[in-house]
């Protein structure tokens, strides 16, 4: 249960880093607030997954899906480039959260 309430934690960084993009620096109410909501349930969600799961591991793991997440945001949604350097890191990224996942030993 760790495990997925990791995982939605880190695609609720997804959200709040889109929504805080569209809120054009907190100047418009809907994306604000948005941001504001996504970013406490993201917050708790860690925290609960954290009671389980290592502290390294668990960070780590909800900042790279958030990384990976905004990163293709932003190329899919914004029209950001998508260069062979930027996709390399990206993929160095989400080696190193296979990597973590893999370290941890547990299901």
């Amino acid at each position: 249960m760790a495990w997925i309430m990791l995982v939605v934690a880190g695609l609720l960084e997804v959200v709040w880093s889109l929504a805080m993009k569209q809120s054009d620096g907190f100047t418009r109410l809907v994306p604000s607030v948005v941001t504001l909501v996504t970013m406490v349930a993201s917050f708790a969600l860690l925290a609960a997954s954290m009671k389980t799961l290592p502290l390294g591991t668990a960070y780590t793991i909800w900042t790279g899906i958030g990384a990976i997440g905004a990163f293709t945001v932003g190329i899919v949604v914004l029209g950001e480039a998508a260069t062979p350097l930027r996709l390399l890191a990206a993929a160095l990224i989400l080696s190193g959260l296979v990597l973590m996942k893999v370290s941890t030993g547990d299901a």
